[in-house]
């Protein structure tokens, strides 16, 4: 501070200088009279200079330094001297003052200059330092009264919950923050427990979940401690709440998931109590877990939140950069957040998917195992445009840890597993797990009733292979094999490697003869070339087959039996007297070795022959025009009028005569030619109809029946309608037949292609309708526009009352859902005039034809056309 040493009256420009400070500049004459007051006195004191000009100094100096008969301004001179000084309107303002004291001694005059130093003293007070300090805490603060309604808070409240003091004044904390998870036992003792800790004057504390201002939940501890004034009474109730979110999330999750990993809960379901927890943690999202396999296709582990048709769409998709959020965030190995599904471009493909279930953005994260790979993603979903905020981000830093152990826990699990229970060159169970699998299904099938067989399989000439190509082009033939042997084994097998070149099938539910036709395929696929390292490998297959409980009701003995019949069959193969082989090399096979086939008993082995040389007669008969279509007419109730034909396969074998559709179409089933053969039927059949309407012969339409596994083939429709195109023939001029077993299999495909057809206007008939027990319950699952009443109805109508009520039954039915119902086997004119007067609309049977060739059935035509 500068002190003055010069009066005012030295000259009128002191007075102007005095005027411009902005420190308050006081003039007392000798007798302590004011006689310069400038602008910042004014401000300093709040009193005008009319107010002080004239007057004595004791007005301006705090009461401590007034006397009755004045002052000593003696004590005064002096430099920085500091005081409280009290304005007009009674606050205290902090000064340094300085006064200096000029002119002769018979009549000095006396200059102060105040510095007003109120706020720089109070910013370093050391209760504003504390103010700011609990000002700028990342902990709320809340100040309440005795009643427990809030009257202040600090900067840390609305920082961390959203809250301003105008939102919380006058009420309970309480009453704000609880929320729909508030657990509202501990807010009651809470309540109840504060009462006796302020008798005692004493601090409590706990944790609570509480909510912000945005509804987003927040862990927090809370503490409570009573405020007392010097009396002793309380006056305020101080609570403080630290967010241990993290902390408690982080808690929660892993004590939950590592219990359940503890408990060797299966992975998928230790990944959905893991996203069910997050869901209720953030119930803004909704949280999913994908696994990545070893194809780098997705593979769904856990989405509680979504629908199933959800996780079934993406299995299986493959990873890439542009595969939604999860898949490109696999690709890319980085999180991906995408804020609007709608219009990203990385959801073009899946964007259908998931917009109708209200969700609109989706923030994914790839789980990396210990060495960097990425085994899988973990995702949240929003039902906003948004993207994840500090607290999601945390939230999936601890889902992603722990998603990751989980993993790769189950990666040295499966390891472990597969190092005991498979063979480490094929991946195929070993010995000891095939002896256990055949342990349990014995069992099974001795309590069932039902066949079991055991195939042993031998690779012929991999000695020579392995010698003359060395061992890894061996292994890769085995390998190869291996896969071939699984392709051909049915979901129920069991295909195990025994050691060295040797493996074994076990087939639950499986007679003798379907062991025969599985022999023969798998005898197939080890003649077939095996390309590996540069080789061209000719190998092939001895196989031995023994049945339970014929040839054994042990494992033990069912799989020595099963290895006498193998060495059989490659004895006798290598004798070529093998009458399970197939007959002949395959062309161009150097070594001419024959795979070969035997069964443990004799009687079978004969039968297996046979079946082995009907199966290969019917696929030459099949692929050289050795079949046959009869047709069948189909008449209206008096047998006098044309409706319609029905297709009707026949097969005339060299040396066994006819054989019987029941053998053969069963034989077709079993070796996987029913689909081809239905293909045939419907191509001939077609064929057939289109030459008769060019030649004039009036057929109404024509009839053919498909097994369930031409239903099951996608291509159905699109083969159906090139025929008609082909042929020239209109949709309404074809029905399909199909039996009970297409209406009960629940694959959407089928059903897809069954409405696929209709749509074309082809007629859909149900053959042997009445027969199953659940006909009459799936009928309006299919557009059926016929039904066909089984002939075992038919020919019982004679003597069986049942049978009539079930007849009736059907025609009622028919009638009422507005369907042609079509009577098989009618033999007799009782039978006839039983349905006719029923209203039967179309009738079928010997009574009016048996199935003939076409030239037959062209002259029945005319014929009945000329009655």
């Amino acid at each position: 501070m500068q002190v003055v040493t010069q009066a005012p009256s030295a000259g009128i420009g002191f007075a102007d200088a005095f005027e411009q400070l902005a420190d308050a500049v006081v003039v007392l004459d000798a007798w302590h009279t004011v006689r310069f007051f400038n602008a910042a006195a004014e401000r300093l004191w709040g009193l005008s200079r009319g107010e002080v000009l004239g007057r004595h100094a004791r007005l301006l100096l705090p009461s401590a330094l007034r006397q009755e008969d004045g002052c000593d301004l003696e004590r005064l001179l002096v430099r920085n001297l500091a005081l409280d000084i009290q304005r007009s309107d009674g606050t205290l303002r902090q000064v340094l003052f300085s006064m200096t004291r000029s002119g002769p001694p018979e009549a000095p005059h006396y200059t102060a200059l105040v510095k007003d130093v109120t706020q720089a003293r109070l910013k370093n007070h050391p209760m504003l330092q504390m103010a700011r300090a609990i000002d700028a805490s990342d902990n709320a603060i809340i100040v309440a009264d005795p009643n427990g309604k809030v009257v202040a808070i600090n900067g840390g409240v609305t920082r961390m919950l959203g809250f301003d003091l105008a939102d919380m004044v006058g009420r309970r904390p309480d009453q704000i923050l609880a929320g729909p998870h508030t657990d509202p036992h501990t807010l009651k003792l809470l309540r109840a427990n504060l009462q006796s800790y302020v008798v005692a004057r004493q601090g409590l504390g706990t944790e609570l979940l509480i909510y912000t201002k945005a509804s987003k939940p927040l862990w927090v501890s809370v503490t409570m401690n009573p405020v007392f004034d010097e009396a002793g009474q309380l006056v305020n109730v101080l609570g403080v709440l630290a967010d241990i979110t993290f902390t408690k999330m982080h808690e929660v999750l892993q004590n939950k998931v590592l219990a359940a990993m503890v408990r060797e809960v299966p992975v998928r379901d230790v990944m959905t109590l893991l996203c069910r927890e997050v869901e209720r943690i953030a119930p803004e999202v909704i949280a999913t877990v994908l696994a990545i396999d070893a194809e780098n296709r997705v593979r769904p582990l856990a989405a509680p939140g979504l629908p199933e048709y959800v996780s079934q769409a993406l299995d299986g998709v493959a990873i890439g950069p542009n595969a939604g959020s999860c898949g490109t965030a696999a690709w890319r190995g980085e999180a991906v957040a995408v804020t609007d599904i709608a219009t990203d471009p990385l959801w073009t493909d899946y964007k259908a998917l998931i917009l109708p279930l209200g969700l609109k953005a989706c923030w994914s994260s790839p789980i990396r195992s210990g060495s960097g790979q990425v085994m899988g993603t973990f995702a949240f979903y929003f039902r906003e445009n948004r993207g994840p905020d500090a607290f999601h981000l945390r939230l999936v830093d601890v889902c992603v840890h722990l998603c990751a152990l989980m993993l790769e826990r189950e990666k040295v699990r499966t390891h472990i597993h597969k190092l005991v229970f498979f063979d480490t060159l094929t991946g195929l169970p070993n010995r000891a797990t095939l002896h256990a699998k055949a342990e349990r299904a014995i069992y099974e099938a001795s309590r069932s009733g039902a066949p079991l067989a055991l195939l042993h399989l031998d690779v012929d000439r991999f000695k020579q292979i392995n010698d003359k190509h060395g061992h890894a082009v061996g292994d890769a033939l085995l390998r190869e094999l291996a896969r071939r042997f699984k392709e051909i084994a049915r979901e129920t097998d069991t295909v195990g490697r025994l050691g060295s070149d040797e493996f074994a099938l076990l087939l639950p539910h499986c007679s003798a003869q379907q062991a025969a036709s599985v022999a023969e395929r798998l005898c197939e696929a080890a003649r077939e070339p095996v390309h590996a390292l540069g080789a061209v490998l000719q190998a092939g297959a001895s196989l031995g087959i023994a049945i339970s409980p014929d040839d054994g009701s042990d494992v033990d003995t069912l799989m020595r039996h099963a290895d006498t019949a193998m060495y059989q069959a490659k004895t006798s193969g290598r004798s070529g007297a093998n009458g399970g082989e197939n007959r002949g090399a395959k062309q161009g096979d150097r070594s001419g070795q024959r795979s070969s086939f035997r069964f443990f008993s004799a009687e079978m082995n004969r039968a297996a022959e046979e079946r082995a040389m009907l199966e290969a007669d019917l696929k030459l008969a099949l692929r050289h025009n050795g079949l046959a279509l009869h047709y069948q007419p189909q008449v209206d109730a008096a047998g006098q009028k044309l409706l319609g034909l029905e297709a009707l396969l026949r097969w005339q074998h060299a040396s066994l005569g006819a054989v019987p559709p029941t053998r053969f179409v069963a034989l077709a089933e079993e070796c996987g030619l029913i689909d081809e053969l239905g293909l045939w039927v419907l191509g001939q059949a077609c064929g057939q109809l289109a030459d008769w309407r060019r030649r004039g012969v009036p057929i109404p339409g024509i009839a053919v029946n498909l097994s369930a596994s031409n239903f099951q083939n996608a291509e159905l429709p699109a083969h159906v309608a090139r025929l008609l195109q082909q042929h020239g023939l209109a949709p309404r001029d074809l029905t399909l037949e199909m039996t009970e077993s297409v209406m009960l299999a629940p694959d959407p495909a089928v059903l897809a292609g069954i409405h696929a057809i209709h749509a074309q206007g082809v007629h859909l008939s149900m053959d042997d309708f009445g027969t199953g027990y659940s006909s009459l319950s799936y009928l309006h699952r299919l557009p059926i526009s016929e039904l066909k009443l089984d002939r075992s109805f038919v020919q019982d109508l004679a003597h069986s009352e049942t049978a009539r009520a079930l007849t009736t039954s059907v025609l009622r039915i028919g009638e009422s859902l507005a369907l042609n119902v079509v009577a098989e086997g009618v033999e007799t004119e009782a039978q006839r005039r039983f349905l006719a007067e029923r209203g039967c609309p179309a009738l079928q049977g010997y009574l009016f034809a048996r199935p003939l060739p076409a030239a037959d059935l062209e002259n029945w035509v005319f014929e009945l056309s000329s009655r």
